[in-house]
C-alpha cells in the first residue's frame, strides 16, 4: 500500500511533467534542438568514430606510400634518383 505522502509526491511529479510538456519552454527546447541539428549538418561535422576510421585509413595509405617509394628507389637506375628525389646520388 502506498502512503499518502508518496502518493502526493507522485501526483505532483506527474502534474509538473504535464505542465512542462505543454509549456512554451518545451517548444523552445524542440526548436533549439532542430536549429542546432540543422547547423551541425551544414558544418558537415563527423562523429569521433568516423574520424578515427578516416585517421586509420590515412595511416595505412601513408605506410603504403612509403613502401612504394622505397620500392621505387630500390629499383630505379642511378640517374633516375635525381629526377625522383631531386637529389644527386653519391
Amino acid at each position: 500500500m502506498v502512503n499518502p505522502a508518496q502518493q502526493l509526491l507522485a501526483d505532483a511529479q506527474v502534474r509538473i511533467a504535464e505542465l512542462l510538456r505543454a509549456s512554451p519552454a518545451a517548444d523552445l527546447e524542440r526548436n533549439l534542438k532542430a536549429l542546432l541539428a540543422q547547423t551541425f549538418q551544414k558544418l558537415e561535422l563527423v562523429t569521433r568514430e568516423e574520424f578515427e576510421v578516416e585517421r586509420e585509413r590515412l595511416a595505412r595509405l601513408q605506410a603504403r606510400l612509403e613502401t612504394l617509394e622505397r620500392h621505387l628507389q630500390g629499383n630505379a637506375p642511378a640517374g633516375a634518383a635525381t629526377a625522383a628525389t631531386g637529389t644527386t646520388p653519391v
